[in-house]
């Protein structure tokens, strides 16, 4: 036990983690909840992996928000790109892919010595947290690299009665953080806890702090940004200086839990227990083995993948063979390896969902709602894994094989490039590939899979480092701390006596001599002016609008700037954005000169908006009716609301059959029809939730002053058909959609689902168009429209008959042209001599006393190649057969070889050698082999160079 704390006390880590959000609360910062695993609208990151995350804009200035001291419990998955703990999972005391991170944030607020008082208040205090200060250390910033060492926050720790001699300065390496490459930066001052001679990883017994052999563990990072760094390394001081502090939750209940390693807290123990009496292990006795080793370290495996499992599915990531998915995939895969490692070969990481949910309903309520999609997600993926591990088993030993036909005058071996491409490819775990090269003789190459693992990271880190968020144009960010647009475009299309506030003039395309990563050549850059003068392009700040600025899915609004009076067109507006948190910046085109202050009246195109309205609405009724039939497990991934469609993503595992569809559009005009006013109220968050609002994807969303949109339905239970949370316009009767028509249904990755529909007069246009198609096949078959259905049948049914009687002419001709190698076959047998025997297109040889039989067939699949194939194997007894067969452009080779004749010759090698020259590739056992490619005028060739292919394999 670690004797942590001065207090008697067993703090649970649900109640850890709500003291310290209600410590924070005490001292005047908003709680705030946690963000999505999957950050919106950020492509420099894979997973959420810091508290500070859904922050990033505030701290850019990007965003503002209506407080200035926030603090949260986040939930964070460091697992691909450039953070990546996975391989570590189990086998340590303190590495996880899924965990929480505590922190509180001031966005200018208090700074250094406020947050350094906090600190140790919520950490020492015996009303808080209570730990002994006699263990505690604290870091700062030593000011290497030309920049001054951190006085201000030495100066805090002493204000605090810390002793000197616990303070100790160290580099940037640990003590100075910066976003990217550019933006804020800054020193940072970390607290770190003497876990005891025990912690130690390497048995030190009397080391001192800041020695790193795990006795000294860092429980709380305080981040103090008040540069920004430019691109030329430049540190500039920021004039609004921000705190961002991380504390691991699972690392403090350890250490107020009194024990040394994390998976002996509460937030694990009961997860593992589950995972030993699912696979069939005594919990007991596991863990009394080494940490890190045999079931001990698969028990740790599997309760912190599952974990992550849970989190990560319930935010909307499904296992699939790329980005976020693959990851999560890798996860799982890992998780039920490490069952069968344990014993078990049935399925249970779909049951260690449950478990998860009820561990964390807690703080995480939705897990719970979404725990019979969770299961039945994980349950798919883990029989997926089944099968793929019997294909993959079969590939292994076929590449063992390889590796010991190769091997001459030295040891065999699995080459690590080879194992790492099953490992990924196939999700085979390293361990696994490993024992079974071992088990058949075959040396492991431990230091290529290394290396081959080492170069996928750098890979992956290289793939997802994306482009570092700059700081806001500062113009921008200044303009913002004394204007916000008022938006006018709730209430109608046009608004008159818009004050222009700021105009931004394009300066041209950046040129490829200048650009660089954040603006790439190419990029159009802006200026503040005074005015725009006809013809120019630029973007202008009003500080009112009636244009929509894009957002939320919703395409923004197009339209003009005029006079008052509405008689002279100003400037044509191509669209609109926010480059800050409640700024508007139209596109501008000018007609007429414009200046900052002058009066302009803003119109949007009215029928372009109504277009957009009917559609915005319309997704709202389509998540609704696809929670109502498939499931609450659905979630909006992503949606587009433009004038001619929309279009709706959403998380579900399964095709969305005719039926289900059909409903689906049925239960939507049905709502249509019932024509009730849509309510849109202003509340805060919380009210807003509470009352059954959903909220999406990821969406960062005000505490107060949020939009909720209500589609009431006297029928519904709760009184309504759909309630969202949602900045957008929308019609003000649902009936004014007219119709909605479903277009299309596919599927846009793994697990995410795509609805297209149409609504008003482009529903209309579509069953224009329709019936238009469907006169004119009446016309093509010379039936009425009714008839066409039968008349189809019949048609397809002629098809299908006229279809097997030319397969039977085919096969025919096949096994003609087979018998014609199998006579030749026969005549061969009183042959002794080295010369081909040739017939049409076969051809019989001997080649180093090997018989090879070789032809190309017409007009043949590759089925009926493969039993064309056997029949001639049976009838050569001994020797190798191999056929070519070209249909629709493409090459099928098969080559075969008796069973004799396999310790000799290599049917997969003879397929590689082959396969090239056709411009293909193949490979296969050593009896059986196949191959395709497209060169079909170097067949011939090909085909006559057997005799020399198989005479260097002999």
């Amino acid at each position: 036990m670690a004797g942590a704390s001065t207090r008697e006390k067993f703090w649970s880590g649900n109640e850890i983690r709500e003291a310290f959000l209600r410590f924070f609360e005490s001292k005047g910062h908003r709680r705030v909840r946690s963000s999505s695993l999957v950050p919106h609208g950020d492509a420099t990151l894979l997973f959420t992996n810091a508290g500070m995350n859904q922050f990033k804009d505030v701290f850019l200035g990007l965003e503002k928000r209506d407080y200035t001291r926030a603090t949260s419990a986040q939930k964070c998955v460091r697992a691909g790109g450039k953070h990546n703990d996975l391989e570590n999972v189990g086998f340590t005391k303190r590495h996880h892919t899924f965990f929480e991170m505590l922190g509180n944030f001031s966005f200018g607020d208090y700074f250094k010595k406020e947050a350094v008082a906090y600190a140790w208040e919520l950490v020492t205090l015996p009303g808080w947290f209570g730990i002994d200060k006699s263990k505690l250390y604290v870091t700062i910033f030593n000011g290497e690299g030309g920049m001054q060492p951190d006085e201000e926050a030495l100066s805090s720790w002493l204000h605090q009665s810390v002793p000197r001699e616990r303070i100790v300065a160290a580099g940037a390496k640990d003590n100075f953080w910066a976003m990217g490459d550019t933006g804020p930066c800054g020193p940072c001052s970390e607290i770190h806890y003497d876990m005891g001679p025990a912690a130690s990883d390497l048995g030190h017994t009397d080391c001192k702090f800041p020695c790193d052999c795990g006795r000294y563990v860092e429980i709380w990072n305080l981040v103090f940004m008040q540069f920004n760094r430019d691109a030329s390394g430049k540190l500039t001081p920021l004039p609004n200086p921000c705190v961002d502090t991380g504390m691991g939750l699972e690392r403090v209940a350890a250490l107020l839990q009194g024990v040394i390693s994390n998976y002996d807290t509460d937030l694990f123990v009961p997860l593992m227990k589950r995972a030993a009496e699912l696979c069939g292990v005594d919990f007991a006795r596991e863990e009394k083995l080494e940490e890190g080793k045999g079931g001990a370290a698969s028990l740790r495996v599997i309760a912190d993948h599952a974990r992550a499992t849970t989190f990560l599915i319930t935010d909307g990531v499904l296992p699939s063979n790329e980005g976020r998915g693959y990851v999560l995939r890798k996860i799982m895969r890992r998780a039920i390896h490490h069952g069968r490692m344990l014993g078990t070969t049935r399925p249970f990481l779909f049951e260690m969902v449950s478990s998860v949910a009820e561990l964390m309903k807690g703080a995480y309520p939705e897990l719970q709602e979404s725990e019979k999609m969770l299961k039945a997600a994980v349950l798919a993926e883990e029989r997926q894994f089944g099968r793929t591990i019997e294909a993959a088993a079969g590939k292994l030993d076929l590449l063992i094989q390889e590796a010991k036909s190769v091997a001459k005058d030295r040891p065999p071996m699995l080459l690590g490039a080879t194992a790492f491409r099953l490992y990924e490819t196939y999700g085979l775990p390293r361990d696994f590939i490993a024992d079974a090269a071992r088990d058949q003789g075959v040396f492991f190459d431990d230091e290529g899979f290394d290396s081959s693992f080492e170069a996928e990271q750098t890979r992956a880190r290289a793939s997802w480092k994306g482009g570092a968020k700059e700081a806001v144009n500062p113009a921008y960010a200044k303009l913002a701390e004394t204007y916000k647009t008022e938006p006018c475009f709730y209430h109608g299309t046009s608004a008159k006596d818009c004050r222009i506030e700021a105009i931004f003039r394009s300066a041209g395309i950046l040129p490829a001599a200048v650009s660089g990563e954040k603006e790439p050549a190419g990029s159009r850059r802006y200026e503040i002016v005074s005015e725009l003068k006809s013809g120019e392009s630029g973007e202008i700040v009003l500080d009112r609008t009636a244009v929509y600025a894009e957002s939320g899915g919703q395409v923004a609004d197009t339209g003009a700037f005029y006079d008052n009076a509405e008689s002279q067109l100003l400037a044509e507006v191509k669209g609109a954005f926010y480059p800050v948190a409640g700024l508007v910046a139209h596109k501008v085109v000018a007609k007429e000169t414009l200046r900052v202050g002058d009066r302009v009246a803003v119109v949007a195109d009215a029928e372009r908006r109504a277009r957009i309205i009917r559609n915005h609405t319309g997704t709202h009724l389509v998540n609704a009716a696809l929670r109502n039939i498939l499931g609450t497990h659905v979630k909006q991934s992503g949606s587009l609301n433009a004038p001619e469609r929309l279009r709706f993503d959403f998380s579900h595992f399964a095709h969305v059959d005719a039926e289900e569809l059909r409903d689906i559009e049925q239960q939507v005009n049905d709502e249509i029809r019932l024509n009730t006013q849509i309510e849109t109220n202003v509340t805060s968050l919380e009210e807003a939730l509470a009352s059954g609002a959903l909220a999406f994807f990821g969406d960062k969303y005000p505490e107060h002053n949020v939009r909720v949109v209500t589609i009431p339905d006297p029928r519904a239970a709760r009184g309504f058909y759909s309630k969202e949370l949602c900045g957008g316009t929308h019609v003000a009767r649902v009936g004014d959609i007219g119709v909605l028509k479903i277009v299309s249904e596919e599927s846009v990755a793994a697990g995410v689902r795509r609805i297209e529909a149409v609504t008003g007069i482009s529903a209309l246009e579509h069953y224009q168009q329709q019936a238009g198609i469907l006169r004119q096949v009446a016309g093509k078959l010379n039936v009425a429209e009714d008839d066409i259905l039968a008349q189809v049948e019949k048609l397809a049914q002629t098809a299908k008959q006229l279809e097997k009687e030319l397969e039977a002419q085919k096969r025919k001709g096949a096994l003609s042209q087979a018998d014609e190698l199998e006579a030749l076959i026969r005549e061969s047998r009183e042959q002794v001599a080295r010369e081909a025997m040739v017939k049409g297109n076969s051809q019989v040889q001997l080649v180093k006393g090997v018989k090879v039989a070789w032809s190309r067939v017409e007009g043949v699949n590759r089925q009926q190649l493969r039993e064309i194939l056997d029949r001639l194997r049976q009838e050569i007894r001994s020797g190798v057969v191999v056929l070519a067969s070209v249909e629709n452009g493409d090459i099928s080779l098969i080559a075969g070889i008796t069973k004799d004749l396999t310790p000799k010759v290599n049917a997969g090698k003879l397929m590689q050698a082959l396969a090239p020259m056709v411009g293909g590739k193949g490979g296969g056992r050593p009896d059986l082999a196949e191959a395709g490619g497209k060169d079909t005028a170097a067949l011939k060739s090909a085909l006559l160079s057997i005799p020399c292919l198989l005479e260097g394999l002999l």
